[in-house]
């Protein structure tokens, strides 16, 4: 079942694949129950976001995604989850008020993205790390009666195509630079 509702894989859970909600945990080390249809780790607000965001809108059953533990300093990827979904991207890819160091979405088409925005709500409990407030919020959430949201949307990753050549490089992020051969260097070196 994994294999089919959560193709993107990453550093998940998967429990009840008719449940509708999912728990993304930031610093905590929170276990949700066995009620919840997926539930995983989220550190970066770039790949890891997508891969969510991918999975979630994979699975028409999930219909609430619940963030909780303390955000990641920098990265800030709990809260450019919430941005996304409040707000989208803009024209460079970048999550719109997104506060993390490179919140850009590089691998998912603008379908994809609109899917998520709405089949899932998203339950904001970032700083909390009460295990037992979480799991009043996820027993409140799972007793939310629910539909399922249609057929699965399997979001296929987005792939530049380019030649490659000696003189060929590619920006990962503003100051750093990986050629053809996968040599890292910082701009300006």
């Amino acid at each position: 079942m994994d294999e089919e509702y959560y193709p993107w894989g990453g550093e998940f859970t998967a429990c009840d694949p008719q449940g509708s909600v999912a728990v993304v945990l930031l610093t905590t080390t929170y276990r949700p129950p066995a009620s919840v249809a997926i539930y995983g780790s989220l550190k970066t607000e770039n790949i890891g976001v997508e891969k969510i965001v991918a999975n979630v809108i994979s699975n028409p059953y999930i219909r609430y995604l619940i963030v909780c533990g303390e955000d990641i300093r920098g990265h800030r990827s709990g809260a450019s989850l919430l941005a996304l979904s409040a707000n989208g991207i803009d024209a460079n890819h970048r999550i719109i008020d997104a506060p993390g160091a490179i919140p850009y979405i590089e691998n998912l088409d603008e379908p994809a993205l609109e899917r998520f925005q709405q089949q899932i709500t998203t339950v904001d409990l970032i700083g909390e790390n009460d295990h037992h407030r979480i799991r009043q919020v996820i027993d409140e959430y799972t007793a939310k009666k629910t539909h399922c949201f249609g057929k699965p949307y399997i979001a296929l990753r987005l792939t530049p195509t380019a030649e490659r050549s000696l003189e060929d490089k590619r920006a990962i992020h503003a100051r750093i630079i990986v050629d053809y051969l996968g040599h890292v260097s910082k701009r300006g070196e």
